[in-house]
């Protein structure tokens, strides 16, 4: 039984040829999960466990589809078992193709165009969640993307998640995510998919990236047994290079010095739209300063930050100038 994998740009998840070509002949109609679960993967019980696999196996591929209601169905027409030869005067791929001794030509150049900052795609993800850390058994409440590219917000996305466990009361306090509002919510390996396409190939981008990280592949892997990997951007962590002299970069406050208002704050997708915004602020410094590009950014990130006194520090963007 061999093993291929599907790249799905930045996130990669591995299936299994088999498997899928299985699931390909079994989904010409509509097939709930736990069908799929029975007939490809030979799980008969297992409720969530068995929805977690066929999610791993078939979530991330774009072939397949999957309703609210979880009836999987083919996103697109066929897909052949053993694809056909190409013609005669197609080039075969590069892994294909014979070594030969080098003839002193210069070798094929393949070159891919510079993106900018601004045309970068980006994706900033706001998690709420039961507490601190997954090790303790917290999970994720609420899951918030925000596609940024072009210097716009192009795209949102947001999902209560039922974190099949008590949220705490101070939790409860500090969101207003309440036990009842969950109760009907979709599970993580519900919405994994559409998670894992939303930041497919974008670089991930979180105040305080590392906490939303760890919380994304937590949940990734106990929905679909793989974990997502990438470009991160934390701008908190930019904040503190471009902007020293300000005595606070949580995000409040970098909502104020910026202008930018949260209508629900400690909801995923407010603070994420707030988050986006103050990205394309952080990249307008940036490129102010000359710094355009993904390389040039790491450089920025790569110098230590210039101490000054915060005493007379400005408090807004506008109080600066």
């Amino acid at each position: 039984m061999s093993s291929l994998a599907f790249p799905l740009d930045n996130v990669r998840f591995e299936q299994d040829g088999v498997l899928v070509r299985r699931a390909l002949d079994l989904l010409q109609s509509p097939t709930p999960t736990a069908e799929v679960a029975a007939k490809v993967l030979g799980i008969v019980h297992g409720n969530g466990a068995a929805a977690a696999a066929v999610f791993s196996l078939l979530g991330t591929d774009p072939r397949f589809a999957v309703s609210a209601d979880g009836v999987w169905t083919l996103a697109a027409p066929r897909v052949p078992s053993v694809s056909p030869a190409p013609p005669p005067a197609a080039r075969p791929p590069w892994w294909s193709r014979k070594t030969e001794p080098w003839n002193g030509e210069q070798p094929e150049q393949i070159s891919f165009p510079l993106r900018t900052l601004r045309d970068e795609e980006w994706v900033v993800v706001d998690l709420e969640t039961t507490g601190g850390s997954p090790k303790r058994g917290h999970r994720v409440t609420e899951v918030a993307a925000v596609c940024v590219s072009g210097g716009r917000i192009t795209e949102t996305y947001s999902s209560l998640v039922n974190p099949c466990r008590a949220i705490p009361r101070m939790i409860t306090a500090l969101t207003g995510i309440s036990d009842t509002m969950v109760a009907a919510a979709p599970h993580f390996h519900e919405v994994a998919a559409r998670v894992s396409e939303t930041i497919a190939g974008r670089v991930f981008v979180a105040h305080n990236a590392a906490f939303d990280w760890r919380f994304l592949s937590h949940e990734m892997q106990q929905a679909t047994g793989t974990t997502p990997a990438g470009r991160q951007l934390c701008t908190v962590r930019l904040a503190r290079k471009l902007l020293p002299e300000l005595p606070s970069r949580k995000l409040d406050a970098l909502s104020y010095y910026f202008g930018v208002e949260i209508e629900n704050r400690h909801r995923a997708l407010d603070d994420a739209v707030a988050t986006a915004k103050i990205l394309l602020r952080l990249i307008d410094i940036l490129e102010d300063r000359g710094a355009s590009d993904w390389d040039a950014l790491q450089v920025v990130l790569g110098k230590r930050a210039q101490r000054k006194k915060r005493t007379k520090s400005p408090k807004s963007m506008e109080a600066a100038w």
